[in-house]
């Protein structure tokens, strides 16, 4: 059986506003909307997402058809940028680049690569740990401590090749009964489902 791990789409970017509060584009709204009609999601039976706002609007939108009540995982938000504030897509992107070059390092204040990957590996784990492997499970979160996570499931060192495409609104498969990797970064709304 199989877990994914979901990225949130397209955002409004409001510099004024704090980004874990920032909320969902309607492309990123539509693309979620289409993602919940696929049959994969009607076979979820748990759903976790990060505390971020554009996490929750994306969970809430995918568990609507299943009926399921979104739960919150704490420790599961995106890297912690805050000592930058918002930064123009063109910086953010060279910030991104050095945040997974320089793992062990910070980018000018920012939660480390290795640390926001072990912050994600053990909230994701302690569920797992507990959870009934032949119950499909989704988590909902972030492109950043995504990819860390699933170069941890990968077995590979930390890098940003492993990263999603632009746009975000992408997820992985991994399999539930020996964590391993199932499928790369793949449009949420286009993904077939498990394949066994």
């Amino acid at each position: 059986m199989f877990g994914v791990y979901i990225t949130h789409p397209q955002i409004r970017i409001e510099p004024d506003v704090p980004v874990p509060r920032w909320g969902l584009s309607e492309t990123g709204i539509a693309r979620a909307q289409q993602a919940a009609q696929c049959d994969w999601v009607r076979q979820l039976s748990r759903i976790l997402s990060s505390d971020e706002t554009k996490a929750l609007e994306t969970a809430a939108i995918i568990a609507h058809p299943g009926g399921i009540d979104v739960e919150m995982l704490a420790q599961s938000g995106e890297n912690d940028r805050s000592a930058t504030g918002f930064l123009v897509p063109d910086e953010f992107e060279r910030a991104a680049d050095w945040f997974f070059a320089y793992p062990e390092q910070s980018f000018q204040g920012w939660e480390r690569a290795i640390d926001a990957q072990k912050r994600i590996v053990d909230a994701v784990t302690t569920v797992l740990d507990r959870h009934d492997p032949a119950r499909p499970i989704a988590f909902v979160g972030h492109g950043g401590v995504g990819t860390l996570l699933k170069c941890h499931l990968s077995g590979l060192p930390i890098s940003r090749g492993g990263d999603q495409p632009a746009g975000g609104g992408c997820l992985y498969a991994f399999s539930l009964a020996d964590r391993s990797l199932a499928c790369d970064w793949t449009a949420m709304e286009l993904w077939q489902g498990w394949q066994k």
